[in-house]
């Protein structure tokens, strides 16, 4: 479609054109010509939120899950500004989004107009990219850029802050094909050369190891199928990042689980012992490498990335190789099968008998108890009932968080929506609802602690309104379990605010926003409550109250090397004991 329209109407032809079906969003004086187109079509479903931190969190879940950017379409001033922690979140993961902010007219910016903020200039940091639209007839131009900016190379949140002159004025709309984007286009294939090189280092490598990340789910689905098919037919070991679960069956043969902070102490010690690791679209962030100089110390290291400036950013690697991982792996088994499919088959072969070793120390196992629901057995018996239906899962920030990365299993992609880089408490309820309307028939369930969803429970309202059937599963233990975790381990045992004494009755909570909950606090009734959560048509709250003083094991404390860890005393015997855990 071409020709000459509003601003306002632009805007929704933009979206209708780059084939969005759902916008996140909150109305206000410098967005209402928009409302008012959308409000005359049909095509583009808007769900009305509770505070534009859900909107952009929702539009975070949606992507996450469907490998589609998300929309978000706000006001001036605080609306925008209420966006920030949604939009540094999505930087941060990778998560591509497109906010659409409305700004005070033109004439009036630097006037210090009501709600008027310097958006451009507030989100500059937190965004990919953004842009300040004063001439109607870029306008749609711009949004196309917007998209292609967001989905291209490393992903990401982008901005496009349009004045309410600019909505009100007429200019020419110009479609997708005709709107100038050739001048961002990122790198995605792979030099071949040091992709052989590559190939060279694995076929000689004794201790190999796959640590895979979030790039992998951003490449798309090829590209977790090309990581099963690589790690298959080598036989090498697949670790992964809390943002890359699911790339790699958790019911894999070669799955080592999660590594990090929290990760398994299999995961952690073949990191630390490899001669070869293989990085997959992951960035060495701090929670994965611990302590920078002890790091993987004996290995020689391989980085792929679609995005050059995380290559020797804060691991110094041996061979570097910028593309997109879906493609590099592609070339990569090329290589490697014409080559002869070569392995260390009788390195491998030990390297495998002392991941099995370490696999035997079990290191999630904890004590159980016959009268207090324990968070891991809590997750456990969530895993069991819900394992094998159609089932995506989001969390909010916490030990919580971590206890269903090590609990949970995905076996496939885009099933685990997360808050990883920016640990935003708050994420997983809108988050929720992002997923459950990409996804209407399915399962979807958040993983919450009660302090976390709190942030952002106000967004229950929107899954009533737009009847998401999203399951609230809050492990309630009546603290801020990591927290107080940590000031029990790191800060001698001084609990300085990490608790509070005026939670409300979740029950009550969820009738007052016009759905259903139950609580449970005895192991014998989990599972009934877990099955009425799942059966009941509609949202539900379950509060399921946990042990208090639980602590999440694994543990690397800060500054911590991987062959430091804190394993909780049941998972080993006669090891030293350090404030309530044991370290090895």
């Amino acid at each position: 479609m071409s020709g000459q329209m509003t601003g306002a109407r632009m805007v929704v032809q933009a979206l209708r054109d780059q084939g969005v079906d759902t916008v996140f969003g909150y109305p206000g004086g410098a967005v209402l010509p928009i409302y008012d187109e959308i409000f005359q079509q049909n095509d583009i479903r808007h769900i009305l939120v509770r505070h534009e931190q859900g909107a952009v969190h929702m539009a975070e879940g949606y992507a996450r899950s469907t490998g589609k950017p998300g929309v978000v379409l706000v006001t001036s001033g605080p609306g925008a500004t209420n966006a920030v922690t949604g939009l540094t979140d999505a930087l941060m993961d990778s998560i591509p989004i497109v906010v659409l902010t409305g700004q005070v007219p033109t004439f009036m910016i630097g006037t210090d107009g009501f709600q008027e903020a310097d958006t451009v200039g507030i989100t500059r940091p937190c965004t990919k990219h953004n842009w300040l639209v004063k001439d109607t007839d870029k306008l749609a131009e711009t949004i196309h850029q917007a998209f292609h900016v967001a989905t291209q190379g490393r992903p990401g949140p982008v901005l496009v802050d349009i004045p309410k002159d600019v909505q009100f004025a007429t200019g020419a709309y110009v479609a997708p094909k005709a709107a100038r984007v050739s001048h961002y286009q990122p790198r995605v294939k792979g030099d071949i050369e040091l992709i052989t090189e590559l190939v060279e280092m694995m076929e000689k490598a004794e201790r190999p190891i796959l640590y895979t990340g979030g790039g992998i789910i951003n490449s798309g689905p090829g590209a977790s199928q090309l990581l099963r098919e690589l790690a298959d037919a080598t036989g090498f070991p697949v670790t992964s990042t809390l943002m890359g679960l699911g790339a790699y069956p958790a019911s894999g043969k070669h799955w080592i689980g999660m590594l990090g902070m929290h990760g398994l102490y299999e995961a952690n010690l073949a990191m630390h012992d490899c001669d070869l690791m293989i990085n997959l679209g992951a960035r060495f962030d701090d929670r994965i490498t611990g302590r920078i100089a002890d790091f993987s110390p004996r290995s020689k290291k391989a980085h792929v990335d679609i995005d050059p400036s995380s290559i020797n950013k804060v691991i110094h690697v041996d061979l570097g190789i910028v593309g997109d991982v879906g493609h590099v792996l592609e070339d990569l088994l090329k290589v490697w099968k014409s080559r002869g499919r070569k392995t260390n088959k009788e390195g491998l072969a030990k390297w495998w008998s002392r991941i099995d070793q370490w696999k035997a120390k079990k290191c999630l196992t904890y004590r159980g108890s016959d009268t207090v629901i324990k968070p891991q057995y809590a997750l456990e018996r969530l895993e069991a009932l819900t394992k094998g239906r159609d089932r995506y899962v989001t969390t909010e920030v916490g030990q919580h968080q971590m206890w269903a990365a090590q609990f949970l299993g995905f076996d496939a992609p885009n099933r685990w929506m997360t808050s990883g880089g920016l640990g935003t408490m708050g994420y997983g309820l809108p988050a929720s609802i992002g997923v459950q309307v990409a996804h209407p028939d399915a399962l979807v369930i958040n993983v919450a602690g009660e302090a976390s969803w709190l942030m952002n429970m106000q967004e229950m309202g929107t899954a009533v309104q737009f009847r998401a059937p999203v399951k609230q599963f809050i492990l309630n233990n009546e603290r801020l379990g990591m927290v107080r975790q940590w000031q029990q381990l790191l800060h001698g045992e001084r609990y300085s605010h990490s608790w509070s004494e005026s939670l409300p009755d979740f029950v009550k909570l969820a009738e007052a926003f016009g759905c259903s909950g139950a609580k449970v606090d005895s192991p014998k009734d989990l599972d009934d409550a877990i099955m009425a959560m799942i059966e009941y048509d509609g949202p539900f709250i379950l509060d399921v109250l946990v042990e208090k003083h639980e602590n999440c094991f694994p543990m690397i404390p800060s500054g911590k090397p991987h062959n430091e860890m804190l394993l909780g005393d049941a998972s080993t015997e006669g090891a030293i004991q350090a404030g309530g855990a044991v370290l090895v």
